[in-house]
Parts: structure tokens; sequence; C-alpha cells
């Protein structure tokens, strides 16, 4: 039988596992564009649930156990992969609900159960990704189950189909058999497996080895005091080194720490960070060169801990009729957002997606009956989803904004004397006649088309796709503007530059495209200031 304390400590094993084992899950991403990366996501979402239940008793029951898994999993799910995530625990959680211990028919059960969770919160459920694997597991266990009643037996055959069905993934998407890899969730999935199935044969729990295990940030269910640093230090580059190393490592300390600057000059890079994982911070730095001038405050005291939980615990009563939280990165950005009407304006994009309890503690922030929320990133869309279903206080609406531009151009639209419904309607017809243009670097090396493509290249994208590779950043935030311009449908081009450009970097973007088109084209540029983008650019 599975009891409560092996179902625990597997979590917990899981956890570990897929930490110890996420970069080389983030780089079976076949996008070369720089996201949140599947395996940081999925590793932060599970290590949120890691270290609720670390301290639970040896003798809870199992129901008890994955009712906590799964309730921790939920408010700190990041990303599509670890919203998916959650809801296969949540699966697992109902069909434990009341057990003490689990024999083989309800570790089927579980299975299914999370299994059947993930496919209907998918849309369009695409095979051979995480979907496939669990579902291949599911029957696996379902098959066993009626001939045996030993649990281990039948998890067992469920991670065997697993690793079978994972190994398909390629035959069944494309371009991962172009890329050569498998699918980046299922293979988290199976290490999450592999990390339970050493407790419940070997009784072992895996610890986290290199660096230390990602760990949300904000999380802590002990109640103790956290440890909090401010870090600053520079890097000499080693021979060799990239350009975009700056940008990578500005791209991982946004996810993990706060505060951050980045600065990279005669091939130096100075950090400034706050974080309370020092150790990894420090370790991953060593990847880039040579540290010195380190500098380490300990900021972080009892009282302040206490003092910080009140204010993210913060509730306002709803008063007003409307509310808005929109999710970005940039100080320009958050002002931008603040000045159009956003009450809470929640850090997070590209490279470091907000949990669904960054979400729910926002919208809990905004004193309206009605609170519309704005992901600006399609992969924060199932979060922000999730967290609604979590609010019951007030009316929680989630805008289905894919990109920034589309954010603002939603924000835009807004009319406060129209009902909710119109609004709805309205602000989401101009987030869809917006196109968006964006800057970037490629974060891996690829292929797209059968175009090779070299990290750290610069790449142009329309409308998510990449359609323009080379060196020159204007050059190449021109042609992607132009590729979406038609001045017989459109007139406004809005260029956010972000922390890595410069306005007169922008200014060559606009001087290019009004020679092109004259009076036809009006062009505005922001200050952004966003990460990993050099360039956001909005046509409409």
């Amino acid at each position: 039988m599975i009891t409560g304390q092996m179902f625990r400590d597997g979590v917990i094993s899981a956890a570990n596992n897929i930490a110890n084992s996420r970069q080389a899950v983030d780089a079976l991403n076949i996008f070369p564009v720089p996201d949140g990366d599947t395996g940081t996501n999925m590793s932060m979402t599970i290590a949120s649930a890691s270290d609720d239940i670390k301290n639970m008793e040896d003798d809870s029951d199992l129901g008890d156990v994955a009712k906590r898994v799964a309730s921790a999993l939920l408010r700190g799910a990041r990303g599509n992969s670890g919203v998916i995530l959650s809801l296969i625990f949540r699966g697992f959680s109902k069909a434990f609900k009341g057990l003490e211990k689990a024999d083989g028919n309800d570790i089927a059960h579980a299975f299914r159960m999370g299994s059947d969770a993930a496919y209907k919160a998918v849309m369009k459920p695409t095979e051979g990704t995480i979907l496939t694997v669990v579902r291949c597991a599911a029957e696996a266990t379902e098959e066993i189950a009626p001939s045996t009643q030993e649990p281990i037996d039948v998890f067992l055959a469920g991670l065997e189909a697993a690793k079978e069905a994972l190994a398909k993934t390629p035959e069944m998407l494309p371009v991962l058999k172009q890329a050569g890899v498998v699918d980046a969730g299922g293979q988290g999935f199976l290490l999450i497996l592999e990390g339970m199935k050493s407790v419940f044969i070997n009784n072992v729990i895996i610890r986290p080895i290199g660096e230390e295990a990602i760990t949300d940030k904000k999380s802590s269910s002990s109640g103790e005091a956290q440890s909090g640093y401010q870090c600053e230090f520079v890097i000499q580059k080693e021979h060799g080194a990239k350009e975009s190393d700056s940008i990578k490592l500005r791209a991982y300390l946004e996810a993990i720490g706060s505060d951050v600057e980045v600065h990279e000059e005669n091939g130096k890079i100075a950090v400034k960070v706050t974080s309370e994982q020092l150790a990894t911070i420090v370790q991953t730095a060593t990847k880039y060169g040579q540290l010195f001038d380190i500098n380490i405050q300990n900021l972080t005291t009892p009282k302040q801990e206490e003092q910080n939980e009140s204010s993210e615990n913060e509730i306002a009563e709803p008063e007003n009729d409307y509310g808005f939280v929109s999710v970005c990165a940039g100080e320009g950005l958050t002002e931008l957002f603040s000045d159009l009407g956003a009450d809470i304006v929640v850090s997070g994009g590209q490279t470091m997606n907000p949990s669904t309890d960054d979400i729910i503690k926002a919208v809990m922030k905004v004193p309206a009956k009605i609170v519309y929320v704005l992901p600006n990133n399609k992969n924060i869309i199932m979060a922000a989803q999730m967290a609604k279903n979590s609010v019951n206080d007030r009316e929680v609406i989630v805008l289905e904004t894919k990109t920034v531009p589309q954010g603002i151009s939603a924000m835009l639209a807004f009319d406060e004397t129209a009902d909710k419904e119109e609004n709805v309607d309205t602000m989401m017809q101009a987030a869809g006649n917006v196109q968006t243009a964006s800057v970037t670097f490629a974060a891996r090396d690829s292929e797209v088309d059968g175009k090779p493509i070299k990290e750290g290249q610069i790449m142009g994208l329309c409308n998510g796709a990449i359609k323009f590779i080379g060196e020159d950043r204007e050059k190449i935030a021109f042609s992607a503007t132009d590729e979406l311009f038609n001045p017989d449908e459109n007139a406004l081009v809005t260029i956010i530059y972000g922390e890595e450009a410069t306005e007169e970097d922008a200014q060559k973007i606009e001087e290019k495209l009004t020679k092109k088109y004259g009076s036809n084209i009006e062009v505005s540029i922001v200050n952004g200031g966003q990460p990993v983008y050099y360039y956001l650019i909005s046509v409409e």
C-alpha cells in the first residue's frame, strides 16, 4: 500500500529530481525564443508543493497529503506546463480523497483522473506532448490493475508506459523529430515519476545536486523567517564568451530574484540582485567567468519578513465596479499600464512566468467587484484562468491577451460606462486588431523552416512566428514591422524599446519606416525597459 508518508516523500523526491535536470529539460524546448522554459516552470511548480508538505506528519493520511500537494501546486503553477502538472496532481487528489492508503485500483484511478483533468483544461489537445505521456500511463495502469492489487506494480506499469510514450513523441510531432528531441513537458513528467519511484521502491529521497533546487521565492510553509540577500559582484567574462551572456544571466536572475540589474561593458558584467538563493546565484554566475568585487548584505529580519508577508496577503474590499491586473516586465511598461488604469501590475513575462498565486494575490489587492486580468503572454493565460477559478468574493474576467501591445490596446478600449460583456467584446476586438512584431535573441541553436539559427543571433518575429534572422537589431526590427504594415489597413506603429536598446536606436527604425511610408504612417516611441526583447512593436 502507498501511504501518506510515501506520497509526501515521493513528491519531495520528484521535485528534487526535476530540479537536478531542469536545464536539460529546458534545452529540449525546440523554439529558440527565450521563454519561461518547461523544465524551470515545472520545477518551480512542484517545488512549491515540496516546500509546503515537508513538515507534514509521517502518519498523515494519503488523502490529506494529496489534497495539500494539489493545493500548493495550484498556487505555485507557472507557465502552461506548470498548470498542466498541477491539474494532473489535482486528479490524483480527487482519486485519493478520504483514503488512508492506496491500493492498485486507487493508483490506476489516480492516473486516469489526472489524465482526464489535464485533457479537459486544454482547448485543442496536441498529441506528442505531456498529455500523451500521462494518458498512456493511465491506460497502462488501468490494464494491469485488475490482475494485481499491488500498488507499486501498477505505478511501475504506468511509469514504463510513460517512458515508451515519451520515446514516441517525435513520431507524433514532426517539429520534435526535425530537432531530434522528445517533448520537454513529457520528459519533465517522467522525471517526476522517476523521483517518486525512488521512494516507492527504495525508500530513498533523491537529493538536490549541483545547483540548489529552484523554489518559489515567495513560498514558505514553516512560518520561519526567510533569509534575503542583496548580492553585488562583477564577472570578468572568459575568452570565447558570447555577447548574449548578460541577457541570459539577467533572464535567469529575474526568475529567482528581484531588483535585478545587469550591465555589460568591456568584457565585464556588473550584477546586482536581491534573492534568497545566494548559493544558486553565485554558482550560476561562475559559468560566465571569474567573480570579483563581491558584496553580500543580509537584508531580511524576522520582523521584516512578517511585514512583507502581511503586505503580500493584503485584501482590498471590492468597492469599485471595475479594476485591472496586468502582467508585464520593465519599469517603463509597468508605468504605462498604471497610467492606463491598471490597479496592480504583476512583474512577469517571457522569461519569468508569474505563478497562479502571484495573480491571485494581485487580484485580491484590487478594490473592485469585477477585475479584468490581462496576461499579455500566451504562456501565462492558463495560470490566469486558474487564478480566476480560485477567487470567490469578486468576479474575475481573464482577457486572453497574448502580447504586451495587445494588452495596451485592450486597456485603451475600456469604457467604464459600458457593461462587462460589452467591454470584454470591445477590448478583445481591440486586442485582435493589433499585430505584434518583436525582436529578441536566439536562446539556443535551432532550425526553423529549414533555416539554421545559432545561439545569440537576432530574430524578428511577426505575431509569434520567426521571420527574420541576422545580426543587426534595428534592421531586423524594420523588416518585421514592414512585413506586418499595410498602408491600406494600418496607420499606427508603436515601438517599445527594451533595456538593451536606446531611444536613438528606436529612432533609426522610425526613420526607415517614415522614409518608406511617409504620411501613411504615424510612429510613436515608448521606453518599455523590458528585458529579453530589444523591441516590442505594435502595428494597428
